[in-house]
């Protein structure tokens, strides 16, 4: 699969394409807006210096994987020669759905979709097209430059050779694929999140405040970061939907989201990008600052 197409130019989409194109793949970055798609191209060269200060790739390298992205402005434009397509736009069924049915529509016959969905259901997506046996999940983490995981999903009707084909992809960009089914927050947001929300419940009810509960998580279960530091970071209104997934889903109480976050998230409170959640977030600086609400 030479030709790889991304749909989205934020921080996933831009990621997956920087590691497609570091690989040696044609990229074809896709975004309505093209100051979003310069932009990308801005955070992909800093983290390709980044690379390149701490060794790890050299100018040539750096060149070469710029050189191997193109950006478009429309899906039609931008999907004609692809052999794969991620989609990976914002976290919005509806928007989802739309993307797909345009991919099915203007993507070569025997070209792969694929979402980088963390939690919408890829056999849905899977059926806004003419092509199901040919959808499947590629779940990065963020960032993706550094991070290896990807988890995998099968649609009801994702094809044998189709999951071989992207596991062995994964493989060849220097990722570990782990196999997931469909089911309301695959793998890693069914255990991620409840634990996400757990954590906004210990603060809501006064058991620890935010500093204490994410020292317990780093120090004590040996986790990088915390959970309030980790949901700043992935986005609450990301938790949120993603919490929203899981409740209606299963049915299950448990998975309902705290009112704390539900309040931050209407507040506008979504963490790194908006530049409070549970921490304050300033450009530039490593210090860790809880947000004034929680002082």
């Amino acid at each position: 699969m030479k030709n790889i197409s991304v749909i989205g130019s934020g921080t996933m989409g831009n990621g997956i394409a920087h590691v497609f194109a570091q690989n040696g793949h044609s990229v074809s970055l896709i975004d309505i807006n093209q100051d979003a798609l310069d932009r990308a191209l801005g955070t992909i060269t800093k983290n390709l210096d980044r690379m390149i200060a701490k060794e790890k790739i050299t100018n040539l390298e750096k060149e070469n994987t710029l050189k191997n992205i193109v950006t478009h402005t429309s899906i039609e434009s931008g999907v004609k020669h692809a052999n794969l397509i991620i989609e990976a736009a914002t976290e919005n069924k509806d928007l989802k759905f739309q993307i797909f049915r345009d991919m099915d529509l203007y993507a070569p016959s025997d070209c792969i979709l694929a979402s980088n969905t963390s939690s919408i259901s890829i056999t849905e997506l899977a059926a806004q097209t003419q092509r199901p046996e040919k959808v499947i999940g590629m779940h990065f983490m963020n960032p993706v430059p550094i991070m290896k995981l990807v988890e995998i999903i099968n649609g009801y009707n994702t094809s044998e050779s189709v999951t071989n084909s992207i596991e062995n992809l994964a493989k060849s960009i220097g990722k570990v694929p782990a196999m997931a089914n469909d089911y309301p927050g695959f793998i890693a947001n069914r255990i991620l999140m409840p634990m996400i929300n757990e954590a906004i419940w210990t603060l809501h009810e006064g058991v620890g405040n935010v500093i204490n509960i994410d020292t317990v998580m780093k120090l004590g279960m040996a986790h990088p970061m915390g959970p309030l530091q980790l949901a700043d970071f992935i986005g609450l209104d990301v938790c949120l939907a993603i919490l929203e997934v899981l409740n209606d889903g299963f049915g299950n109480p448990k998975y309902a989201p705290c009112p704390l976050l539900v309040n931050m998230v209407n507040a506008g409170k979504l963490g790194v990008k908006s530049g409070e959640g549970f921490y304050t977030w300033t450009h530039g600086t490593k210090e860790l600052v809880v947000s004034k609400s929680f002082q």
